[in-house]
This record gives C-alpha cells, structure tokens and sequence, in this order.
C-alpha cells in the first residue's frame, strides 16, 4: 500500500529533510492548447525530500498518476539517438539471455514500442504495458500487442493467471514514475519467470547531484535513485541487482539487472562493488551531500540568469529547442519566459501549436528556425546535444550559435 503522507515510499521512515525546494510548478507535460491561454494553470509544489533512513530522494505524491499518465505527450520514437539506444539494447540483451522464439519480453511503460519492435524483428514475442491510451494505440498500429493499465502487482498476477511470465522484463524510465514503489516492485517479482532477467533504465543520482541536474526534477518522477539505494529496494523483495551499466542517457543514466534471489543462474558482475564503493566514496551514504544540493541549484540559477541577461544586452536573439518536460522544470523555476525566448521548436507534431506550461512560449516546428535566424539556440534538452546541432548544423551558415544550460550554461558551438 501506499505509504502516508510524510512517510519514505519505500521504508516508511519520517521525511524530514529537503533535498531541493523548486518552488510551484505546473505539471511538465501539461502542455497548453492556444484555446486554455486564458484559463487558470494548476501550480503544485516541487519540493523534494530525502529519508534519512534509507536516502531514497523523492516528492510526495501530490498529482496522481492517472492525471499525469492517462494521456501522454511523449513518444519515443521521435528521438532518433533513442532509437540507436534501444536496437542496441535488444541486441544485446537477445543475444547475452539467449533469447527466441520460445522467450517473452515484456516491457512495462513501452510507450509506442520504440523498443518493442527490435525484438519483434528478431521474431521473439513481446508484450508491452503503458497507461497511455494514446502511445499505446501508436504502439498496436506497428504491431506491438500493448496492455492499457498501469502496472503493479494486479497487473502482473493478471498476466501470470493468463500464463504469462517475462523471460526479460524491461522498464526503461518507469523506476521513478510510480508512487506506490514497493507495489511496483513486488510486481515485477511476480511476473519474472524463474530464471528471468529485469533490466531497469533511471537517472543516476549520484550524477544528477555532481552537475546539479535540477530539470530532471518534476512531478511525475516520484523518485530518485543512488545504486545503494535501489539496490536495497529489489533485495527488499527478494530480487538480488547481479550487474549494472552506466550510461550517457538523460545526463547519466544507470541500467541495472536483476533476478530472483533465490533461482537466478546469472553470475555477479565486478561492477556491482565498484560502483557501490565509488557512491560510497563520494559521500552518498550522508547525509550531507544531500542537503548542500539546494544551494548549488540555487547558483546554477544565478549563473544562467546571468548568461541570457548577457546575450539579450547585447542585442542577440535567442530560441529554445526542445520542448522537453526538463526544459519545464528549468525555465519555470528559473523564471525565464518569452522575454528570454521567442519559442521553443520541437520535433514532435504533438507538441507542435501548444504552449509550454508555466511560462507559455509558443512551441513551433524546427523550420521556424530556419526562417528567423536566431543568434543563439538554446538546447533545453542538453542531454540530446549532439543529435540537435547535426539536425540543425544549417544554422552555423548565418553565424548563429548553440548553447546549452546545464551544468554550467556555455555556448557550445
């Protein structure tokens, strides 16, 4: 069950020390149609906490699931480097777990089945699982068999009361997205087969706090994990974490892989220890690390404030690419709106006409930059930096310029 109000989601311990308080914010992904310009915007406060029990960093749950996930703006397939992550994923995990024709992965938040269709190209049956209707219908038109729901432990006694039990269980940036964390879990638990592999994508902690990663903070992700910490919470329930990656994705990401304590057969990978003991060297175990972050979040402010104050006084023109939840999170807190950016551009045609919520720059289609020749582009979505100056290299032709905003704000190009 979930736990209470001022209560760790995972252990129970009182919270009673901040990690980061971002003020009041609008939902990230609740992006304005031009007809609720003149509507009130919900706010709800950002205020994140750590337990001192257990360090799990993490926010009350304060917006349901349901409100934030029943109709999603995000599709995956839109980011082309995501997509070279996700084939080389399901190539290597088909081949190190021996999967075929005979396994079944099952992925939990598949969205539109980015992932999905790799294994499916190698004819190895899937199974996707996302709360969205509208990415999920995107995922059943290319042939990706989707369950509507969230996932939980029901769900997944529901799918092994239907025979089903996962060979691979994959959740790529999902780990943070629920609430009720232990029910998520012992959920996975129930629907791995007895020597089943899960394999979990989530930002790394432990990064976030060395760069001061402030915009992957927002409402829908409940949680924030260090390895110790995640670890604990698998062991909790009776999955044993046997090897573990680290990753460039979304600013530094960590993939871990579990199996059941008690039947697993994979063996334990050296890089277990080592980034257990490295977390530990730099202070993870304290709880001082943790509560020097707001002031470091505070300074970052500073300095971009700083730095588009700058471009503007000298003329310049700027934009924002990337219509991302992160880049939300950063220009509302930063209080920078379209005195700062005349729009933002984005792939996505689903974004495309809206407005970003808070501070409500209009989100257009990347050949709008084409047509106005900024003199800078500031890449909200930092993380995906080199993917955007090569789509948009044309834009060194009139001289303009890349910038991004995190960890320290720098014109790149």
């Amino acid at each position: 069950m979930t736990m209470p109000r001022g209560r760790c989601r995972f252990c129970g311990a009182p919270l009673r020390h901040t990690f980061v308080d971002l003020g009041a914010q609008p939902l990230a992904n609740r992006y304005l149609e031009p007809g609720q310009l003149a509507e009130m915007e919900p706010f709800y406060p950002l205020h994140l906490y750590v337990c001192e029990a257990c360090l799990l960093v993490q926010i009350e749950e304060i917006v349901s699931p349901a409100e934030i996930f029943t109709e999603y703006p995000y599709f995956s397939s839109y980011s082309e480097s995501w997509l070279v992550h996700a084939r080389a994923f399901a190539e290597m995990a088909a081949d190190r777990f021996h999967l075929d024709s005979g396994s079944l992965v099952v992925e939990v938040a598949s969205n539109d089945g980015y992932l999905l269709q790799y294994f499916r190209d190698r004819s190895i049956p899937v199974l996707g699982i996302d709360p969205a209707a509208n990415v999920a219908q995107a995922a059943v038109a290319r042939g990706i068999p989707t369950v509507v729901r969230f996932f939980g432990t029901q769900a997944a006694r529901d799918l092994v009361a239907e025979g089903k039990r996962a060979d691979l269980l994959i959740g790529n940036n999902v780990l943070a997205h629920v609430p009720d964390l232990n029910d998520f879990v012992g959920g996975l638990k129930a629907v791995l087969g007895p020597h089943g592999v899960i394999t979990m994508e989530f930002p790394h902690l432990m990064r976030l706090i060395a760069e001061a990663q402030f915009d992957t903070i927002y409402h829908e992700h409940f949680s924030y994990f260090s390895f110790r910490t995640v670890t604990e919470v698998f062991r909790a329930h009776g999955l044993r974490i046997f090897d573990v990656e680290e990753l460039p994705t979304h600013g530094g990401s960590l993939r871990i892989y579990a199996q059941h304590e008690d039947s697993g057969v994979q063996p334990l990978s050296y890089r277990v220890l080592e980034l257990m003991q490295r977390e530990q060297a730099t202070g993870l175990g304290t709880l001082r690390v943790y509560l020097a972050f707001g002031e470091r979040v505070r300074e970052v402010k500073r300095h971009l404030l700083t730095f588009l104050i700058g471009v503007k006084e000298a003329g310049k023109s700027i934009v924002g690419y990337g219509a991302a939840a992160k880049g939300n999170t950063l220009l509302n807190y930063c209080g920078i709106g379209s005195d700062f950016l005349e729009y933002v551009a984005d792939r996505s045609p689903h974004k495309q006409g809206r407005y970003l919520p808070g501070t409500r720059i209009p989100i257009v289609a990347p050949e709008r930059i084409r047509e106005t020749k900024p003199d800078v582009v500031l890449i909200l979505a930092w993380n995906l930096k080199d993917e955007v100056m090569e789509q948009l290299a044309y834009v060194r032709g009139w001289g303009g310029r890349f910038a991004v905003p995190m960890p320290e704000p720098e014109v790149v190009a």
